[in-house]
């Protein structure tokens, strides 16, 4: 009889199951490998690229599902199928933090002239003229005259003062007042999905799905929505507004599409439903991005 290898442990290192003879390459009781080794550079990367990057790992192929037919990811996670895919919590966050660093880049490149200090001299004594919109009001600039609207007096003054400073000051600030509001932007759209999906379920009880599942659902319509958020951010540098304008077609769109996937139904009732849940989202979106902005401006 061959003598036992001497590398694999008696025991499962991970659960503690034992080996009998002869000793398995893999674990019975969970899976794991029984040769525990430190991998070898060339073991590790091609570990972590058929993971995550080869062109048949779940990574891609959830991506490659998720912008090509809306709903349908949803509904295979619904059907039991997921396996094969990148759970939706963990696919939110993936996203979460592309969208984020997205947002820390381009307003990097956006304020990148103003390091040159030939462009900040150039610039004027006061800035000439810039809006700030605050949910219900909006403050800013206006030929070099402060203006205050639909916000109390005490906030007005405390904006006024932060704005009365010269060019260059401001410029910096507004760097880091975009900063500071990419760097809460997850906190705030992760806190919004329990009532949006909340808003699902109130619109398609009927549906007989539970609350956690109208969270899936929501969990992977944000996920393109904020694919499409970075994309814009970075089409917004050479194609300006036009960018905007394809944004505000594409989502509702493939917003219905997905809704029709997974809930079915009339068109005319399931596009009512979203344009309720859609008032209903941005509501919710507008104060809590006002105060985001303005504790970044404030603090």
């Amino acid at each position: 009889m061959p003598a036992a290898d001497p590398t694999v442990p008696p025991a499962c290192a991970n659960c503690g199951q034992a080996f009998g003879d002869p000793r398995p390459n893999f674990c019975p009781a969970c899976g794991q490998e029984t040769q525990i080794k430190a991998p070898t550079v060339g073991e590790f990367l091609q570990q972590f690229g058929g993971a995550y990057f080869s062109t048949e790992g779940a990574l891609w192929r959830t991506f490659r599902l998720l912008l090509t037919r809306p709903g349908e990811l949803t509904a295979q996670y619904l059907a039991g199928r997921r396996k094969h895919y990148v759970l939706p919590l963990r696919l939110f966050l993936t996203i979460s933090v592309l969208m984020l660093l997205s947002m820390r880049a381009v307003s990097s490149l956006e304020y990148a002239d103003f390091e040159d200090p030939e462009v900040t001299n150039a610039l004027p004594d006061q800035p000439f003229s810039m809006q700030l919109e605050l949910g219900l009001g909006s403050a800013g600039l206006d030929n070099g005259a402060f203006y205050c609207e639909g916000l109390p007096e005490w906030l007005c003054r405390r904006i006024e003062k932060r704005l009365n400073v010269d060019a260059r000051a401001v410029v910096l600030q507004m760097q880091k007042v975009s900063e500071r509001v990419a760097s809460h932007a997850g906190y705030v759209s992760f806190a919004l999905l329990p009532g949006f999906a909340f808003g699902l379920w109130l619109l398609f009880r009927s549906r007989g799905l539970h609350y956690t599942e109208h969270v899936v659902f929501a969990l992977h319509l944000h996920a393109f929505w904020f694919l499409l958020a970075a994309g814009l951010m970075w089409a917004g540098l050479w194609a300006g507004e036009y960018a905007l304008y394809a944004a505000l077609l594409v989502a509702p769109a493939y917003a219905a599409l997905s809704m029709r996937r997974v809930y079915g139904g009339r068109w005319w009732a399931l596009l009512l439903r979203l344009l309720v849940l859609m008032l209903g989202h941005i509501a919710l979106i507008v104060p809590l991005v006002a105060a985001v902005t303005l504790a970044a401006l404030l603090l």
